[in-house]
């Protein structure tokens, strides 16, 4: 890390003195990238369809450019279990009460079936983050190269959006 930045490695332990202080540092400032983003998705007035092809988009976009955070977030996630309970108090950490209260509209109105808006979300989260968490599997198992693999994530941007709201979607 002290070589990326051009800086000193007593210099680096000076200002974050130890790892976990380096990471929240980190992690901070990566979320702070994407919750933005996120949030504005979940509590616009958007429909659920489009806050679904929207939270795919924006989500696969950015952890196409950065592939490194999911792994390094869930393994430091799953090491500091408080760490999160932590960033939930910052302003910036996402809401699903919004969202929430949109499925459950949605629902009444019978443009969606009736789903728990949390295992919605999971449901989204989950095949959006997979692709980032599993591409070791997911290269083996389909034979793909890294080209062929980031075509299959650019593809995920719509696939995933489309297979999501084809489930829930009352016909």
């Amino acid at each position: 890390i002290a070589d990326k930045a051009n800086i000193n490695k007593a210099m680096l332990h000076y200002y974050y003195r130890n790892k976990e202080l380096l990471f929240e540092a980190v992690f901070k400032q990566a979320f702070s990238l994407l919750a933005p983003q996120l949030n504005t998705i979940l509590n616009d007035d958007s429909s659920v369809e489009d806050k679904i092809r929207h939270f795919t988009l924006n989500y696969t976009t950015f952890m196409m450019k950065h592939p490194y955070l999911p792994n390094f977030i869930i393994q430091e996630l799953n090491r500091n279990e408080n760490f999160i309970l932590k960033l939930k108090q910052n302003t910036g950490f996402p809401n699903l009460e919004k969202f929430k209260a949109k499925v459950k509209d949605e629902i009444n109105q019978g443009i969606i079936k009736p789903i728990d808006a949390d295992q919605l979300f999971f449901n989204i989260l989950a095949l959006n983050i997979f692709p980032f968490l599993g591409k070791p599997l997911i290269k083996a198992f389909s034979d793909k190269d890294e080209k062929s693999y980031k075509e299959f994530v650019e593809s995920r941007k719509t696939e995933v959006a489309n297979f999501i709201i084809n489930s829930i979607k009352c016909k």
